[in-house]
């Protein structure tokens, strides 16, 4: 993976924090503190929208979705 350098702000206190976790050999360095910090917030929002994005989903659509050809699947399947 190929990395760029980026200049932030942040709070003293929240770096001072990063640093203790850095001092406590929690991460390697500051920046993959903040790459991990950044990689899981990331994934975390993308896993919000998903699960806001289902909930408008009708339940009864949903169903329609899941059942939608298994009519015709059930008569080609395989006899065991």
């Amino acid at each position: 993976m190929t990395t760029t350098k980026v200049a932030v702000t942040i709070d003293s206190a929240l770096l001072a924090q990063i640093d203790q976790l850095v001092a406590r050999q929690i991460f390697p360095n500051r920046s993959k503190a903040v790459q991990i910090a950044l990689q899981a917030t990331i994934a975390r929002v993308q896993r919000t929208r998903l699960a806001r994005e289902s909930a408008k989903l009708l339940p009864a659509d949903e169903q329609a979705l899941a059942d939608e050809g298994l009519a015709e699947e059930l008569t080609t399947w395989p006899a065991y």
